[in-house]
């Protein structure tokens, strides 16, 4: 399966090869240095392709190079950066 990911206002979003939205990762900023994760969905027909992870990890190298603490108060979100060292230095404490 592939799909692509995409960067809209406030959330990344996986499309599968036809274009159709199968997942989102939604998130805000809180004040000048954290970003809340606040939301990761994929349409159950695509579960289990490491599709949420992706999402996920976009936002996290996105605000990893801007400087960026992340606040991941999404359970997935949380789940997936928390287990990864890469991240340890940019999750909010």
């Amino acid at each position: 399966m592939s799909f692509q990911i995409s960067e809209e206002a406030g959330r990344f979003v996986a499309e599968d090869e036809d274009g159709l939205e199968v997942g989102e990762v939604t998130f805000i900023r809180n004040g000048d240095k954290v970003l809340v994760i606040n939301h990761t969905g994929v349409d159950p027909a695509y579960r289990g392709h490491g599709i949420a992870g992706e999402l996920v990890r976009h936002v996290a190298e996105k605000e990893k190079n801007e400087g960026l603490k992340i606040d991941p108060v999404c359970t997935y979100a949380k789940k997936e950066l928390e287990t990864d060292p890469k991240y340890s230095r940019i999750l909010k404490n």
